[in-house]
């Protein structure tokens, strides 16, 4: 689909909910600059405002416009972007493109009929400035860039991008023309299941039961805290979510990467337990801008007995305030 302009973007129908609350500006600078919705006629938007729930059907405007179909993850459309394009090796491991080496992206509706988009773009070093210029060209926001594997060929970043506005296929348009800035392909390949993994218990040691996909094993846990962007509050655990991935190297060992997500309180305490349990740390930083609470994140590294990984990382979850996250349909498209 062509992207060139919010404008030239078809319009599709909002949910009723929209009737409820004063309705937003279509396009919106002023929505990417401030984090925060751009509203018609001048009306006030007083308050918070919520996440209502959809269906797969109502974002067909946006499938269409990226190009694959996504799945619900409670109030979420989620999409995900491989790049198994890109042969990334790190400390003398192949890493799996679903353990570190992906774009996700969520879409999320509003009471007043407006829509979220956040999404975390892994974009190779040469394309990197290229996605930026995208990026604000078409008025979306840039919340954070950095990295989630210490030394690695070639050379990859993050980049953290939002949107909030009107028009959900505007949004849509933009990502996909900042997407068309990389090599990411348009489908992924086929990944082998995961093998040679005790997971029920890592199950134990982090008190969280996982779940296979892409040919990794995954564990979550969600801030309990209700979380705000700007006037936005948040679905449990967009933006706010504790993940870690375990790439099966066999005999029982794994490669490990994922993030925390913290309140300035718990950094400390999180990283001594990393760091002690022989765990690498690789970026302390923010994914948003305006979010309440605070929240950090650290990503970090780990090659070794998958159990005993699980077991230092559960101390580093005990020092945070997080709830264990099973999802009856794991994150991820199809």
């Amino acid at each position: 689909m062509d992207t060139s302009d919010s404008e030239n973007v078809r319009r599709r129908p909002l949910l009723t909910a929209a009737a409820l609350a004063p309705v937003l500006a279509g396009a919106g600078t002023a929505v990417a600059r401030s984090g925060r919705p751009a509203v018609k006629d001048g009306a006030a938007t007083t308050g918070r405002l919520r996440p209502v729930a959809t269906t797969a059907e109502d974002w067909r405007g946006v499938s269409r416009a990226l190009g694959r179909r996504g799945i619900m993850a409670g109030v979420e459309y989620q999409l995900g972007f491989l790049r198994d394009d890109l042969r990334v090796t790190s400390r003398g491991v192949s890493v799996n493109p679903a353990l570190a080496v992906g774009s996700h992206v969520s879409f999320v509706r509003y009471d007043d009929g407006s829509t979220l988009m956040m999404g975390d773009l892994a974009v190779a070093e040469a394309e990197l400035q290229h996605v930026v210029g995208t990026v604000h060209a078409r008025g979306l926001q840039q919340t954070a860039i950095h990295k989630h594997l210490l030394a690695h060929s070639p050379e990859v970043w993050w980049v953290h991008v939002h949107g909030h506005r009107r028009d959900a296929e505007a949004l849509a348009g933009g990502l996909r023309a900042v997407l068309d800035r990389t090599a990411t392909p348009a489908r992924a390949r086929p990944v082998a299941r995961v093998k040679g993994l005790d997971t029920k218990r890592i199950a134990a040691a982090l008190g969280v039961k996982g779940f296979d996909e892409e040919g990794v094993h995954k564990c979550l846990f969600f801030r309990r805290e209700t979380v705000t962007m700007g006037c936005l509050e948040m679905p449990p655990g967009l933006g706010a979510m504790s993940a870690f991935l375990f790439q099966p190297l066999g005999g029982g060992r794994a490669a490990v990467n994922g993030d925390f997500a913290m309140t300035a309180d718990e950094v400390q305490d999180v990283l001594a337990a990393l760091h002690r349990g022989g765990i690498s740390i690789i970026e302390l930083h923010n994914h948003g801008l305006d979010d309440e609470p605070r929240l950090f994140f650290v990503h970090f590294w780990a090659v070794g007995d998958a159990v005993h990984i699980a077991r230092t990382l559960r101390r580093a979850v005990d020092a945070t305030d997080v709830a264990p996250f099973e999802p009856v349909h794991p994150a991820g498209s199809r």
